[in-house]
């Protein structure tokens, strides 16, 4: 169709529009430098005195290092106390200096589970988000500055997340898996309650029962902002309506959800306590085994061969165990299997360790409190692994499994400033991970109780 303009009206603003520039003012040299956007300032330019450097690359720690930070980026390490002109010194120089950690398996939108049937009934999920900023706030001070979080009700995990990434609240990085697959009556469903009191069994609930139904929920998830995809291969310790290690989901429907969330860019943590749940979720090809209770030589084999990392959260274990020793504490159907398994994990863990498993650091907190993520390295450590292949579980190979390696994970040019420091020497003593001194995220501190600082490059 041809385009017809009236030349009248073309005509007539013509005509205006130039009464308009002829009564405007000329645009001088002056003026127009005037009215141009302001240059962006120079970004922030840190320096980082460290004592003592565990890098999250090396299995050497490193002595008397510079940190170089430029905004929220690292630009570079130096040996020796190094003081850039213009940059701030931050003096750490008695410390020990590691990256920020990552824990691969939390819940940071609950914590407690003596009343978790009065809350599965009470709290609605924005509660739950409400709720996180507490405990996202108390895992940051606690020099965790990234999370994998593998379930929470209603997306408020994605509302935390959000809040976090606009600067509204202090909190870690959030890698959120939003509502965990479960099969109906399974470990991530409602089972056990009055079937009014439950919600409905549908994908849209993270509830799939055929590998059709599957592969829709695991785009439903993405769609509402999941980074990854969590389902629960086997039954649970804490629901009150399953066994706590029967395999669950059928071996087709694991591998819809393998297939689907890969499609898409995602990655996929399975929940296995049972060794048949653990093979077959391998055998499928996640990402990623959480828990591992039951796993034995068959699946150690299988873990190695496809490259599968295991997340032993061996503090939910112990968490666990001590909650049976409690009368009432727990449900009736939940203490036996508390008691049972809880033991077990500690020593699965050195198990597969010893067995040569990729090993990522993950705690289940929010089974136990937020903030005490770091009682995990010492209970790898009593496990027999070494105390910087621990610490690496929670730099370098978490990093690489939430496949953020280029960003989060280590002390490199290039990755987010996020630097925690201890006041002694983690590899002489675990527990000092217990005891986070500083906290940086993306080149600001957070908290600090033994950092001095100075604005210029002259002084100390």
């Amino acid at each position: 169709m041809a385009l017809t303009v009236n030349s009248r009206y073309l005509s007539l603003s013509c005509a205006a529009i130039a009464v308009i520039l002829a009564t405007q003012p000329a645009v001088t040299g002056q003026s127009a430098a005037q009215t141009a956007a302001p240059t962006a300032a120079a970004p922030r330019r840190v320096a980082v005195h460290a004592g003592r450097l565990i890098d999250g690359v090396s299995s050497t720690a490193r002595e008397k290092v510079t940190i170089l930070i430029e905004g929220e980026r690292i630009t570079g390490v130096e040996a020796g106390f190094t003081r850039p002109a213009g940059a701030e010194v931050v003096d750490l120089s008695t410390a020990t200096v590691l990256p920020g950690l990552i824990d691969a398996h939390t819940h940071i939108t609950g914590e407690g589970t003596g009343n978790a049937l009065v809350k599965s009934v009470t709290e609605t999920a924005t509660d739950e988000a409400i709720h996180s900023t507490i405990y996202a706030k108390r895992t940051l001070d606690a020099g965790f500055t990234a999370i994998r979080n593998v379930g929470a009700g209603g997306g408020s995990d994605i509302s935390l997340k959000k809040a976090i990434n606009e600067g509204l609240v202090p909190g870690p990085r959030i890698w959120t898996a939003r509502t965990s697959l479960s099969i109906t009556g399974g470990h991530g469903d409602t089972g056990g309650l009055r079937p009014e009191l439950g919600h409905e069994s549908t994908w849209e609930n993270g509830i799939v029962d055929s590998p059709e139904a599957a592969a829709k929920a695991v785009r439903y998830q993405h769609k509402y902002g999941a980074d990854l995809i969590k389902f629960t291969a086997t039954g649970g310790v804490l629901s009150i309506g399953d066994s706590g290690d029967a395999m669950q989901f059928s071996e087709p429907e694991m591998k819809s959800i393998v297939d689907t969330a890969h499609l898409l860019g995602m990655k996929v943590a399975a929940h296995a306590h049972g060794k048949r749940g653990i093979d077959a979720a391998i055998r499928a090809g996640v990402d990623s085994i959480e828990h591992g209770t039951y796993l034995d030589d068959e699946s150690i084999a299988l873990f190695k061969q496809h490259g599968t990392y295991l997340v032993p959260t061996v503090l939910a274990g112990k968490t666990v165990e001590a909650m049976a020793k409690i009368p009432g504490h727990l449900h009736p159907s939940v203490q036996p299997k508390a008691a049972k398994i809880g033991p077990l994990m500690q020593a699965m863990a050195g198990r597969a360790y010893k067995g040569g498993v990729k090993m990522a650091f993950g705690t289940d907190s929010g089974v136990s409190n937020h903030g005490e993520n770091a009682r995990e390295f010492a209970y790898l450590v009593d496990a027999g692994v070494p105390p910087m292949e621990a610490i690496l579980m929670a730099t370098r190979n978490a990093a690489d499994l939430l496949g953020a390696s280029d960003r989060i994970g280590s002390i490199q040019a290039g990755r987010f400033a996020d630097v925690i420091a201890v006041a002694g020497d983690p590899l002489k003593d675990i527990t000092e991970l217990q005891r986070v001194t500083f906290v940086m995220k993306g080149g600001q501190i957070v908290k600090s109780q033994t950092a001095a600082r100075s604005t210029s490059s002259g002084t100390k």
